[in-house]
């Protein structure tokens, strides 16, 4: 009776292994690529109609015109009239780190405590995620994966989306600390009426002066020998000498004032405001800081009955023409959606953000903003050759239809969980 239990275990094991097994990484790319006649959309605001880009060894090694005299390299793909772009990348995403919202074994995103700066999402990160595998067809070939939860959730990494495990998907490991400023004012029911108004917060200069105790001891813990090693302190240390950022989330105009203006004093530098949703009321403070913004995407209601009834489209146009360094981040709604991610950035076109501007909010600015900018983000000699081709307009969901996408010059499976479905059910109805 053992034996029988054993095998049918065994046997329920290999049907949950198949169905919950990614697609198979790419190997290294092993032969040169040459892609002609595309319009290539290069992620710095440039396109080239008419385009010739080769790439060998997992790096870029030519872009121009293709009526350029130059010997073609190894494979030819020829693409007249479609579209090439960088890989699209996707900022503070918990992608890799929950898989089913409902499932809390599958919710490996927050830990228990309130101030935990040396949680590492890298480690956590499961290269094998069905919701990672469907950022791809859609063009997001990386993201900057996040912990989220209490005031000082722990420290992102950043990693390419095809990959056996973290080792190899990591990009740049612990790239910044992610900090969830008090908010000044808070909702509670009205005893009048069922409307939520807010009401001040009595526990935020508690709150506030907490954060910040805790930034002064770590900065003294890093100036002097500690007797042991404190874990979160140690973890902060980057953001003293320069090495990581601190990304802020932050609303209000008055918190975004207070937590910059506070952070800024104890000598952290590099800062990245996250949301910002009134940052718009301080461009010039933002500017004079140099804080780059981390917006989040338009598909929302305007938070205040004050607010304009569109801020939350317009808002990534008035910061980005206000010399702000922008970029898009999907922090509010459900994981899977940051598939979505060039969808906001082309619906920021209806608002008179210019298209190569606003592809720019999801291609050259996160990759600046994350550190990454050398490798990734735009198509030029010499960086990676993360990139994609679609038969038309990748920002538009009616033509953005991958037909090949490379990271590293790896030429990647686009088939997915959804993908199999899709086909399965259009057999069905064809074949009727």
């Amino acid at each position: 009776m053992k034996n029988i239990r054993n095998a049918i275990a065994l046997v329920l094991l290999s049907f949950a292994i198949k169905g919950t097994a990614q697609q198979t990484p790419a190997s290294a790319q092993k032969e040169a690529i040459s892609i002609e006649g595309v319009v290539a959309h290069l992620g710095n605001g440039e396109v080239i109609e008419n385009s010739l880009i080769m790439f060998e060894g997992g790096k870029i090694s030519f872009v121009g015109d293709a009526k350029t005299r130059i010997a073609r390299k190894g494979t030819i793909i020829k693409a007249d009239g479609k579209h090439v772009y960088p890989g699209f990348i996707v900022t503070c995403a918990s992608l890799g780190l929950i898989e089913v919202d409902a499932v809390r074994a599958s919710n490996d995103k927050d830990e228990i405590g309130e101030i935990i700066p040396h949680v590492r999402s890298l480690i956590a990160y499961n290269a094998e995620s069905k919701v990672v595998e469907s950022m791809r067809p859609n063009g997001v070939l990386l993201g900057q994966i996040s912990p989220k939860g209490g005031t000082i959730s722990g420290t992102s990494s950043v990693m390419q989306f095809d990959a056996w495990n973290w080792e190899d998907a990591v990009v740049k490991a612990d790239d910044g600390i992610h900090l969830s400023w008090p908010n000044g004012f808070k909702r509670s029911p009205s005893s009048e009426s069922q409307d939520r108004r807010h009401k001040p917060n009595e526990n935020y200069t508690k709150e506030k002066d907490k954060i910040i105790s805790f930034f002064k001891n770590a900065q003294a813990y890093g100036n002097s020998p500690a007797p042991e090693i404190n874990p979160a302190f140690e973890a902060t240390q980057g953001l003293f000498n320069g090495t990581q950022k601190l990304y802020v989330y932050a609303d209000g105009e008055k918190e975004i004032l207070d937590a910059i203006t506070n952070i800024k004093n104890l000598g952290i530098q590099e800062v990245v405001l996250v949301g910002g949703y009134h940052a718009n009321k301080i461009t010039d403070f933002l500017k004079q800081h140099q804080i780059s913004v981390l917006v989040r995407a338009p598909h929302n209601l305007p938070s205040s009955e004050d607010d304009d009834y569109d801020l939350p489209y317009k808002l990534p146009k008035i910061l980005s023409d206000s010399g702000i360094l922008v970029a898009m981040q999907n922090t509010d709604a459900k994981n899977f959606q940051n598939r979505n991610l060039p969808f906001y950035a082309g619906q920021l076109v209806q608002q008179g953000l210019a298209k190569e501007k606003a592809l720019q909010l999801i291609t050259q600015n996160p990759a600046k903003i994350l550190g990454i900018d050398q490798d990734y983000g735009t198509l030029e000699v010499g960086k990676s050759a993360t990139l994609f081709i679609s038969e038309g307009d990748a920002l538009d969901m009616r033509t953005n239809q991958l037909s090949r996408a490379f990271i590293d010059g790896r030429d990647i499976s686009l088939e997915t969980h959804q993908t199999e479905l899709w086909k399965r059910y259009m057999e069905k109805y064809n074949g009727k």
